[in-house]
């Protein structure tokens, strides 16, 4: 017998028994008994079924009535993943513009300390500056018409403005602070796509989105008659890398740079400006065109992977933010400019896991939890900081690969032993 199992009372190893015999599904154990207990007994049927007893996922400090309402369904316990902060980062942005400590939850050894090194150089350089360019959330709901006469039809119905503010009154009565920016129709044969654009203030916003798109899905099947396949014809694109994600944008559109001196380079990075402006030019850029990728950076998806998974952002969406362009060039004074570019980085601090004990800690690290004074300011101060963080992490890679010193530091920090 598991050692669980004499803490059980009468009326829970009746609710186990029934649930090992399949007379109750996991999903149906909420129905009796409370969300605590019915973790637990999941997690006894699995031990049993597996024939294993935990030692460890048993163990947190997660609130499951939270949890099980917004974030997970059959429960059994949960994960820990290591967290660690670098900085300070120096950051000179429209909502970012302090320094900060950035938490990192990873399990890669190596990773903090490199995005450490990287802030340090920020920072002495005198901070990173960073702007957001774009700030939307897209969905894109696919339709089929029966001929390329009235897809041409539909497609110049949806681009007259009095449809658009029709579209717009109808999705935005489904959200307090969501707008609608635009609706842009795309056509393949007599499929038409319509990417729906909106200003989602502090939320992610994919819930938000969705529920005001299939809202005015309404509105064009009662007006044109035109009813969607799917409220998603993935040119929105969730969670996936795609060009017109980059060229458009998604979510935030961020770039943050900084200029760093000769003796800076020398001091901290161990290399030249020629040596980094080599090493990027070769490895992402042409490196990564030959490759045929859409990303153009070193380790980008490492820094917000770290960062999301310590804030309660869907970490999905790496993919997307994996998209970044990372440039390097020298300048007259031999110090070198670099700068990243986020055309896609879907983040918030509203939603979703950010409502979770251990990652509401970690953006209040950051000072961006919940709704601020201005709807979307904590969102785009959030935005800012991941920018900067990832600025920090390419610094810091392409400047241990430009001195030679990339091998010697996985060895020191991230293999172990063997």
């Amino acid at each position: 017998m598991l050692q669980e199992d004499y803490e059980l009372n009468e009326e829970e190893k009746l609710l186990l028994k029934k649930v090992l015999d399949g007379d109750i599904a996991f999903r149906k154990i909420e129905e009796f008994t409370d969300p605590l207990t019915s973790v637990k007994l999941r997690r006894l049927a699995i031990q049993k079924f597996t024939k294993l007893e935990f030692e460890h996922i048993q163990n947190f400090s997660l609130d499951v009535e939270t949890a099980k309402m917004k974030n997970i369904e059959n429960m059994i316990g949960a994960v820990q993943v290591p967290l660690g902060v670098a900085g300070l980062l120096k950051i000179k942005g429209e909502y970012a513009n302090a320094e900060y400590y950035i938490p990192l939850a990873t399990t890669e050894g190596g990773l903090v300390a490199s995005v450490n090194r990287g802030c340090s150089v920020i920072t002495k350089s005198g901070g990173a500056n960073v702007r957001i360019f774009e700030d939307e959330m897209t969905r894109a709901p696919v339709f089929k018409l029966d001929s390329i006469e009235r897809t041409k039809k539909f497609y110049e119905w949806v681009k007259r403005p009095e449809i658009f503010d029709q579209m717009k009154k109808i999705a935005e009565k489904t959200t307090r602070f969501g707008k609608l920016i635009a609706v842009k129709p795309f056509v393949t044969g007599t499929y038409v796509y319509l990417r729906f654009s909106y200003d989602t203030k502090d939320a992610m916003g994919m819930n938000m989105v969705t529920i005001a798109t299939d809202a005015v899905l309404h509105l064009i099947e009662d007006e044109f008659g035109a009813q969607a396949i799917s409220l998603s014809g993935n040119m929105c694109t969730d969670k996936k890398p795609a060009s017109i994600s980059t060229i458009l944008g998604r979510g935030k559109t961020v770039i943050a740079d900084v200029t760093i001196p000769k003796e800076i380079l020398k001091e901290t990075l161990k290399c030249t400006s020629d040596a980094m402006f080599e090493v990027n030019y070769s490895k992402n850029l042409l490196g990564s065109a030959r490759a045929g990728s859409l990303g153009f950076n070193a380790h980008a998806a490492n820094i917000i992977a770290a960062i999301y998974i310590a804030c309660g952002q869907d970490a999905a969406h790496v993919v997307e933010g994996s998209t970044a362009i990372t440039s390097m060039e020298l300048t007259k004074y031999d110090e070198i400019h670099c700068s990243v570019t986020l055309p896609t980085l879907p983040v918030g601090t509203v939603g979703g896991g950010t409502g979770l004990g251990t990652q509401r800690d970690c953006l209040n690290i950051l000072d961006v939890s919940g709704t601020g004074e201005i709807p979307g300011a904590n969102s785009r101060k959030f935005a800012e900081i991941v920018a900067s963080a990832v600025l920090a992490g390419e610094i810091s890679l392409i400047g241990a690969q430009a001195a030679g010193h990339l091998a010697r530091a996985h060895a020191q920090l991230g293999r172990g032993k063997f």
